[in-house]
């Protein structure tokens, strides 16, 4: 009869698994997760949304966007009251066009939060990639890369994603306008918000590449590439991912700003910015509902990811410990 031993190298593995488990569980970083209040509930608060936007095909009552299951007698139906005309009821009434507004919330969080994620990871990869050339190189290619960035954020983003955003979409072919709108909107979004990852990760690279540790990867004949993206970058992601909760609570924010004004997500997709644009237009006239209900989703969502973002700058900090 063959014995297994527990220190085989197939149960190696598991004991690696549960050991980091532990580790994770007993950081610093997990214990200030648990002890605050406010990170907890947002973190609760995000989580939600999330998976309600990303169920929303089975969590919705009705697909919004499909013209088949509009039915226009279910207009402007107050929340909770059934429809004169139909009988219906809806939990967060309807709008104009017969469309559930708890629908048109739960698919309008799918496009602001890709739209969000997407120019987020965008405007990341795009600053630490220049960050770490500009702080490891140096010269002449440091100063152009930085003065670019100190000429930008002369300009509030907003105003350069809206820049951004009408030249993009003025050389986009016009019969593929509709279909490329948001990815333009992501590219205008992350265009303008790189800045910031540039610079930081510039000024931790300049402290970083003068350590002992970046002198022996030279001295053992690594590659500037290599050394900067296996030895560097590790060192420098901690305010990384602070700036990029603090920048995805300000690219959903963007977004919806653009979609208001006319210049984001196209009628056929539309955001949760897109949603309370179309409620203004009733709000004096006395259906509240339509602008009240994507407002407070937008400002939940907005809010929770900004007061995580100040934990984990919190929690992140040495000094704070």
């Amino acid at each position: 009869m063959t014995e297994t031993r527990p220190d085989t190298p197939s149960d190696m593995p598991v004991a690696v698994n549960k050991s980091r488990l532990r580790l994770a569980l007993e950081s610093d970083v997990f214990y200030s997760f648990r002890r605050s209040p406010v990170a907890v509930v947002s973190a609760l608060v995000v989580l939600l949304l999330l998976l309600s936007a990303l169920l929303a095909p089975w969590i919705a009552p009705s697909n919004p966007f499909d013209p088949a299951s509009l039915n226009l007698m279910n207009g402007f139906t107050p929340p909770g009251a059934p429809n004169a005309f139909t009988g219906d009821t809806f939990l967060m009434g309807t709008d104009d066009q017969g469309r559930d507004v708890f629908s048109t919330i739960l698919y309008g969080m799918r496009i602001s939060l890709f739209v969000g994620v997407s120019a987020v990871a965008f405007a990341m990869v795009l600053g630490i990639t220049l960050g770490l050339i500009s702080g490891y190189v140096g010269g002449w290619l440091e100063t152009i890369i930085m003065r670019i960035a100190d000429v930008q954020l002369t300009f509030p983003s907003i105003l350069v994603a809206m820049l951004i955003f009408g030249v993009a979409k003025g050389v986009t072919p016009v019969e593929y306008r509709d279909q490329m709108a948001i990815w333009v909107l992501i590219l205008a979004i992350g265009l303008s918000d790189w800045v910031q990852f540039a610079r930081v990760v510039r000024g931790a690279t300049l402290v970083e590449k003068n350590k002992e540790y970046v002198a022996a990867a030279r001295l053992i004949g690594r590659r500037s590439g290599a050394i900067m993206l296996r030895h560097i970058l590790p060192n420098v992601l901690s305010p990384v991912l602070v700036i990029a909760t603090i920048s995805l609570a300000l690219a959903i924010i963007a977004e919806a700003t653009l979609s208001f004004l006319g210049v984001g997500a196209p009628p056929t997709q539309p955001s949760l910015g897109t949603l309370i644009r179309i409620g203004q237009g009733f709000l004096f006239s006395g259906e509240w509902w339509i602008l009240f209900f994507p407002a407070c989703t937008l400002l939940a969502l907005a809010l929770s990811v900004n007061l995580l973002g100040d934990w984990l700058r919190d929690a992140l900090n040495p000094r704070l410990r």
